[in-house]
């Protein structure tokens, strides 16, 4: 027993060393780990943040390509105008390159007014200059002379004594003395009106007689003078028009179209208008119904809408008609570009920018194309296609991948 016990209170030496060397060599072994692991993390962290720079260069990458996918070209207000782009909005209509007809554009008659006085007059100043834009109520000429005075005074006293007579009661003047003075008076009055004075200034002369003799001549419409024939001190007899005003807003075009074509005509039917590169939807509002007994042709007339006064009147046009049997919109070819893969392709006008649209050619004929595969009321780039093919050359666009 005290053997054991002995035993078991002495130290063993040899697993004490066994014991110490074994901690040693463990602590060894996690202080060179310690060490790689301080080594090795800057290198970790920089391949992290690499990884990361990737992945935001990936996004970025990303969003450009979907923007290029949803967003067509933006060009600047001032590269729009260098490159001369022109936008059109086209309607989808059947019309047929082959029923063209020449065509003139005309003054619209409901919007063109001649200055006309139903009275010798004398020109006394001018206020405009041929080919001005006018308002209406702005003062065009200062007319006057004798028979101006005379017309003039004549209205004062006959307005005078219709006012007079007019206040007097019904048993101090009889019924057709009453009915003379007034009938008198709107006579003068009606004079007034053929000179083209306005009622107000017809008002303001009976109670001013001291401006007899002149009167200024006021633009009755907006519009552009035109046929200015009126000279300083130059009188102009009765019935002889001084100058035209026309409201270039809307425009007549005047065709002489063969039987054959006049077929598809309908009243209030639409027509196509080319002038000069521009193609302009029309409304035929009339035809003659009878033929030319030189030329055999009947009269067509359409009325359009000019925007801007970018047309005028004088203008040689092409007008093409309508045709059932074909359906498309007819382009210049200036409108039309090819794309990266040899197809046909017109740009179209987004509230995103211009955008690329592959159509089918139908019919080619005299500088223009009858296409397809253009949706209704689209705004089409008609001038300008050629700088917009280039830019999406340059960025490498694809159309199909929309």
């Amino acid at each position: 027993m005290n053997y054991l016990t002995a035993s078991l209170s002495q130290p063993d030496t040899n697993t004490n060393t066994e014991t110490n060397t074994t901690l040693f060599r463990a602590r060894k072994i996690a202080l060179i780990i310690s060490v790689a692991m301080t080594v090795m993390a800057p290198n970790w962290a920089f391949a992290g943040a690499d990884h990361q720079q990737d992945e935001v260069a990936e996004q970025h990458q990303s969003a450009t390509n979907q923007q290029l996918e949803s967003h067509g070209i933006l060009l600047t207000v001032e590269q729009q105008q260098l490159a001369g782009i022109k936008v059109s909005l086209i309607s989808q209509q059947s019309f047929n390159l082959q029923a063209v007809a020449t065509a003139t554009l005309v003054v619209d008659r409901d919007k063109t007014m001649a200055l006309v006085p139903q009275l010798d007059v004398r020109v006394e100043q001018r206020h405009v200059v041929p080919g001005q834009e006018v308002k209406a109520g702005q003062p065009l000429l200062t007319l006057g002379g004798v028979a101006v005075a005379k017309a003039q005074a004549d209205f004062i006293n006959a307005a005078a004594e219709w006012d007079r007579v007019s206040r007097m009661s019904e048993s101090a003047v009889s019924a057709s003395r009453r009915l003379q003075a007034q009938v008198d008076a709107e006579l003068k009055r009606a004079v007034l009106e053929a000179m083209k004075m306005t009622p107000q200034q017809i008002a303001q002369l009976a109670t001013a007689p001291e401006t007899i003799g002149q009167y200024q001549l006021l633009a009755p419409i907006n519009g552009r003078v035109q046929q200015d024939q009126a000279k300083l001190g130059q009188v102009i007899v009765a019935g002889m028009p001084l100058m035209q005003l026309t409201d270039e807003s809307h425009l007549w075009v005047e065709a002489q179209v063969t039987p054959t074509q006049s077929e598809s005509v309908k009243v209030g039917g639409k027509a196509l208008v080319g002038v000069n590169g521009r193609l302009l939807e029309a409304t035929i509002i009339g035809r003659s119904h009878e033929l030319d007994s030189i030329t055999r042709t009947e009269q067509i007339l359409v009325s359009l809408a000019n925007p801007g006064h970018v047309i005028h009147a004088g203008q040689f046009a092409e007008l093409y008609l309508p045709d059932e049997k074909r359906g498309g919109v007819i382009l210049p070819d200036a409108a039309l570009t090819r794309s990266a893969d040899g197809d046909w392709q017109v740009f179209i006008q987004t509230s995103d920018g211009y955008e690329a649209t592959e159509v089918q050619v139908v019919e080619r004929q005299r500088g223009m194309n009858l296409v397809s595969g253009i949706a209704a009321n689209s705004q089409v780039v008609t001038s300008g296609a050629f700088l917009l093919a280039s830019e999406q050359a340059k960025s490498g666009f694809d159309i199909h991948n929309h």
